[in-house]
């Protein structure tokens, strides 16, 4: 389709400049695992991997600490481990029958690609890069449907692109990278439907960024619905990205399945000290509150600034801002490195160029918005370079 830029083209071209020997990048989010090297000292704002910038709790903390004599033990010879699993599916009301972990819900995606590779799957674009991504590598189709106008996905045309091949249907919601919502009943209703075809799995990574009742899981439909599958983490609302706990939740007969597959020893990739930071954190309710009214506050500034700057970015219900550059003329991504030690992501999609920043700390976010006044007017007054 003529002006129209894949999931995978807006990852190979995302742009970040390396600096030296000191930094090495080349995907958007670090969403297909390339590394990313920080030199000491090099004084970069990161608000390019939609990372919590406050930290994990204080309870995950300790639970750290008092854990690191546990670490020469495999997880299964450390009794307090063993209750994970079971803490975790009481949390959300059900049994450990229907909980998977994974070592960060990106693993998850990666193991659900290779599970659902015998016919294809169906994936917004643009969306978050892993599942669709490996499944492409593997060679797997991937039916990718346009996102509407309003950077939403476009479920009747998700709906249609259906087929008796299709053996996935992925779903992030809230969205990365636009920061979109779907309603949760509009949501339901989908996915009631679409898993009477297929296998409906839908990413929550950033649920607990939004207020009730938008903050509905859909984890409410498994146990009547063997076709739906929610996948969460404990890298964002929990601040716990670099120590990778993700976790699926789906009815029993479906769970058992991919536990016989790719699924079998996820959880021996997860470290003793991640486990039971996550333990300590998941009933930190006062921790997630404050991450959450934090981000809510800076991500509110910034959209007011960015207001006062005339950009017309995407409403975001998340810890980043999708927008728009328009007719900048360059890599801006690099520019806003190389000039500002700011890192955050730019690329086209759909004929237009767009850039998404994370949303930091206050300090941070007042930096990037003063940098932004010296770099908006380029938006408009020069030309497409072509």
């Amino acid at each position: 389709m003529p002006g129209y830029t894949s999931r995978r083209q807006w990852i190979q071209q995302t742009t970040l400049a390396a600096l030296g020997l000191g930094f090495s990048f080349r995907s958007m989010g670090n969403e297909d695992g390339l590394q990313k090297i920080f030199s000491p000292g090099s004084n970069l704002i990161n608000l390019g991997a939609n990372e919590n910038p406050y930290g994990i709790s204080s309870r995950a903390k300790q639970a750290i600490l008092d854990m690191m004599g546990e670490s020469n033990r495999y997880q299964f010879n450390v009794p307090s481990l063993q209750s994970f699993k079971k803490r975790l599916a009481s949390y959300y009301n059900v049994t450990e029958e229907y909980i998977l972990i994974t070592p960060g819900s990106g693993d998850g995606l990666n193991l659900l690609a290779r599970h659902f590779s015998k016919g294809n799957i169906v994936a917004p674009d643009i969306t978050f890069g892993v599942l669709p991504n490996t499944a492409k590598k593997i060679g797997t189709k991937v039916n990718e449907v346009p996102l509407s106008p309003d950077k939403v996905h476009d479920l009747r045309a998700m709906l249609s692109v259906l087929n008796k091949e299709t053996q996935l249907m992925y779903i992030c919601n809230p969205a990365n990278p636009t920061g979109t919502i779907l309603k949760p009943d509009t949501l339901k209703n989908f996915c009631v439907e679409a898993s009477k075809k297929t296998v409906v799995l839908v990413d929550e990574a950033y649920l607990d960024f939004l207020d009730a009742p938008d903050n509905e899981s859909m984890i409410g439909l498994i146990e009547k619905n063997p076709n739906v599958l929610v996948i969460k983490t404990f890298s964002k609302i929990h601040a716990m990205a670099g120590l990778r706990i993700g976790y699926i939740i789906g009815h029993p007969d479906l769970i058992s399945k991919l536990q016989a597959d790719y699924f079998q020893n996820s959880q021996m990739g997860v470290s003793n000290p991640g486990m039971a930071a996550a333990m300590a954190s998941l009933t930190d309710e006062e921790h997630k509150k404050s991450s959450k009214q934090k981000n809510e506050e800076v991500r509110n500034y910034t959209a007011g600034e960015m207001k006062k700057l005339g950009i017309d970015f995407i409403p975001s219900y998340t810890n980043f801002i999708f927008y728009p550059l328009k007719n900048y003329a360059g890599d801006y991504a690099k520019y806003m490195l190389d000039r500002h030690n700011i890192i955050l992501r730019s690329n086209t999609y759909s004929g237009e160029k767009w850039a998404r920043v994370s949303i930091g700390t206050m300090e941070e976010m007042r930096v990037f918005c003063s940098t932004l006044k010296s770099v908006v007017y380029q938006f408009e007054k020069l030309p497409v370079r072509r």
